[in-house]
């Protein structure tokens, strides 16, 4: 399953500079803000968790959250993320990958998630 997000970064900017941490904490742990040293971290933050919930064939809504999906970076500074339990079991979820990037004012991340589990399955 694969899924992909963009995103504008100058979007991200403005709420941020609007709402402030308000804003990162509507769909940010605490362990990833500590991560965002500028907009455009934040802006792939959220182009990856988006691209998450499309490889997971939900989008973020009523049964995947925003908050569900936790944006981590190895000590090489890879992006990478986690799920809850019960979401990698329904998924039969055996792999991921996350690639994030950003150019020319966007934000993009990838996510492949291997499984057993088609989404129209579970």
């Amino acid at each position: 399953m694969i899924g992909v997000d963009i995103v504008v970064i100058e979007r991200i900017e403005k709420s941020i500079e609007k709402y402030g941490e308000k804003f990162l904490h509507r769909y940010l742990i605490d362990e990833e803000i500590a991560l965002i040293k500028k907009p455009q971290t934040a802006a792939g933050f959220w182009a990856a968790k988006e691209a998450v919930s499309k490889a997971l064939g939900t989008g973020i809504g009523e049964s995947l959250h925003f908050k569900d999906i936790t944006i981590k970076k190895t000590e090489r500074g890879a992006p990478y993320f986690l799920l809850p339990e019960k979401i990698m079991a329904r998924y039969a979820i055996r792999s991921t990958s996350l690639s994030i990037a950003h150019d020319g004012g966007f934000a993009i991340a990838v996510a492949v998630i291997e499984g057993s589990a088609a989404p129209d399955e579970v």
